[in-house]
């Protein structure tokens, strides 16, 4: 059997995209799904992403990580599905698809996708670190000289031991100016440091703005794959309207044999 699939990356977030809306893909084999994201073995990439029909919306969106294991929201891959659902030619400049976490919406405006995230009614503070889900569950903690951290060895224990087996994203941050910081975050299910976390610059910019260490209702997040944007409305605690404002990118398409 022949896959045509689409390689796409928000911000250095890579995923597989593919069309299934005649749903041909073997969507509970999660070795094939692994072995596809395989770097060495197989096309590449942070996760793998199917495209489906939806009876009222655009399209439904069906996200697995790198692992095989089906997961929670991700940000970049919402991102780079609407782009990919404009490519097909199923949407124009807006949509409505549903994910994992709920219904979403979305703009493409000057080569930006704007991504409307889950509410987010609870963060929880703690001595050392925020937590908030913002559609996956996100660890965020400041750390000095962030770009020598060892984002592996910390994230992975913290991923692992304050979290146990269902796990947290972890994010490290450091501030650069008074609405803008720097965030290298460790991903479970792909269990490494990815270039970008579209779910992860979400929570850090509410958890900056909660914790008082932001004040503007735009945050600038700067990560090794690039530069994304938040924006959200606050009111007693609570976040809504929350856009996660970046580009998305079709690197290449081709056909494997599975």
């Amino acid at each position: 059997m022949t896959i045509q699939f689409y390689k796409y990356q928000g911000t250095g977030n890579d995923f597989i995209l593919v069309d299934n809306r005649l749903l041909q893909f073997p969507k509970n084999n999660t070795k094939l799904v692994a072995q596809l994201c395989d770097r060495k073995f197989g096309i590449g990439a942070d996760g793998l992403i199917l495209l489906e029909r939806h009876e009222t919306a655009d399209f439904t969106m069906i996200y697995y990580n790198s692992d095989g294991n089906s997961s929670s929201m991700c940000g970049n891959g919402g991102r780079c599905i609407v782009h990919f659902a404009n490519f097909l030619g199923l949407i124009e400049n807006e949509t409505h698809f549903e994910a994992v976490d709920g219904m979403h919406e979305a703009l493409l405006k000057d080569g930006l996708v704007h991504l409307k995230m889950t509410d987010v009614f609870k963060v929880s503070e703690e001595k050392e670190h925020t937590f908030v889900d913002t559609g996956s569950p996100h660890h965020v903690q400041f750390v000095t000289n962030l770009e020598r951290y060892d984002v592996f060895k910390e994230g992975r224990q913290i991923r692992n031991n304050l979290y146990g087996s269902a796990g947290a994203n972890v994010n490290f941050v450091e501030k650069l100016a008074a609405n803008t910081f720097a965030v290298r975050t460790y991903e479970r299910g792909v269990e490494d440091e990815t270039l970008s976390c579209g779910t992860g610059v979400t929570a850090v910019a509410i958890a900056m703005h909660a914790g008082g260490n932001a004040t503007l209702d735009k945050i600038t997040l700067q990560q090794p794959g690039g530069e994304l944007y938040v924006t959200f409305t606050e009111a007693e605690g609570v976040y809504t309207s929350i856009y996660l404002i970046g580009p998305a990118t079709q690197v290449f398409n081709g056909a494997i044999t599975i």
